[in-house]
């Protein structure tokens, strides 16, 4: 696949099929990303691939959490920034409305953070979820070194005609994520990754991106 496709067709899956993910062209995928940029060469990521029981196990107690309300573990790191100002504001609302309107839950449903939570926990069907951690002595370097690692990985499952959908959502569930994977206290979750095929027919929803001129400065020739 061209470099270019993988970017374009690249979008976050929120319905994939049961299709299990082949084990061979994940160890293509992983054994590749490893040459993502690292300064110092830390390559700082240490990656969990679930599948299988364990992660019919994981959904299973996560989603227990979600469908009782459980509003989830201490955030080791912010999300957002506790104040969102223009323009970031309004491009964070636009993609919500679209997201939350494929997967078909209104904005007055009164179930509505309990709905998408439940579906979060399920990974949105994915039949395997990539679990990135970091150690805690990491400072915002190797933070971007894993953004890169991770932003590697989903261009080339691309290659493999598979789809991804980044979940931060997972470290809401943190604890229950460690337990399941024997991680330490010494590494913080960054994310999980979905990962599968999409399923035929489920959402293709493609939220907009801020054009060119609005995100790049040319100075000089």
């Amino acid at each position: 696949m061209d470099v270019y496709e993988a970017v374009d067709s690249r979008r976050a899956v929120r319905a994939f099929s049961a299709r299990p993910v082949p084990r061979e062209a994940l160890t293509r995928v992983l054994t590749a990303a490893a040459r993502a940029p690292s300064s110092g060469n830390l390559q700082p990521w240490q990656v969990y691939a679930v599948s299988g029981d364990p992660l019919a196990d994981l959904k299973r107690q996560a989603t227990a959490r979600a469908l009782a309300g459980d509003p989830g573990d201490e955030r080791e790191y912010p999300m957002y920034p506790a104040v969102l100002t223009a323009p970031y504001r309004e491009r964070f609302a636009e993609a919500a409305a679209q997201r939350y309107a494929a997967l078909g839950i209104a904005r007055e449903d009164p179930q509505r953070p309990v709905r998408i939570a439940a579906l979060n926990t399920q990974a949105f069907g994915a039949p395997l979820v990539l679990f990135c951690y970091l150690d805690r002595e990491m400072g915002p370097g190797q933070w971007a070194d894993a953004g890169m690692y991770l932003q590697t990985v989903m261009l080339l499952l691309r290659a493999e005609g598979l789809h991804s959908c980044p979940q931060v959502m997972w470290t809401m569930y943190r604890r229950t994520v460690s337990r399941l994977v024997g991680a330490g206290d010494r590494l913080v979750l960054l994310c999980g990754v979905a990962v599968g095929f999409a399923e035929e027919g489920g959402s293709r929803v493609r939220t907009g991106r801020a054009g060119i001129t609005e995100t790049v400065r040319f100075i000089g020739d």
